[in-house]
């Protein structure tokens, strides 16, 4: 059976590297059992979270957020792919994680970070929100060191498979462990 992973690229800015990063992350990570799927937070386009009541209560009054839970209710895991800001993560992906709460219960989750320092702090401050949605944190957790060395002039990656081919083989085991998740836990 092919289970279902979301790749929750969370980011927004207009001139982000992510798409890139999102896309190459997919491919590394493929494999027979899974069917992956980018969700770009950017076109998504959450508000700011304004549902009436806590997410916890489930009555959710506004479309985008119905639409959002049923989306993410088709995924059988999540990778978070996101830049790491000031030590933390982007504020568009805190807000679309904000929008639910039973949705995001006992999926596992792999946090990728991206950043001039590998992103670990954007890590550790992420797992706090996982863990605090109830989601099972995964132990495979890349960090995606980037360098100017890796870019162009026009900020476009020169050659991101070059770039990414130390950290691959750990991007690879994120299936892997998504794999044995699944068939453990049927």
């Amino acid at each position: 059976m092919t289970r279902k992973v979301g790749i929750i690229l969370g980011s927004n800015r207009p001139t982000r590297i992510g798409g890139d990063i999102a896309e190459w992350v997919k491919a590394s990570m493929k494999h027979d059992g899974l069917e992956l799927d980018i969700i770009d937070l950017a076109k998504i386009n959450l508000p700011f979270l304004d549902e009436p009541e806590i997410p916890a209560m489930g009555n959710y009054q506004q479309e985008h957020t119905k639409k959002w839970s049923k989306l993410i209710r088709q995924y059988d895991g999540i990778v978070l792919l996101f830049p790491q800001y000031n030590w933390g993560y982007p504020a568009v992906i805190k807000n679309a994680l904000d929008y639910l709460y039973e949705e995001w219960q006992h999926k596992p989750v792999s946090i990728m970070v991206y950043g001039g320092h590998g992103g670990f702090q954007g890590l550790i401050a992420m797992k706090l929100v996982t863990q605090g949605l109830k989601m099972y944190n995964m132990a495979v957790n890349p960090g995606l060191a980037i360098s100017k060395e890796m870019f162009d002039e026009n900020h476009e990656f020169i050659d991101i498979d070059k770039s990414f081919a130390p950290i691959k083989p750990e991007v690879k085991m994120v299936s892997d462990e998504f794999i044995n998740l699944f068939s453990t836990f049927k």
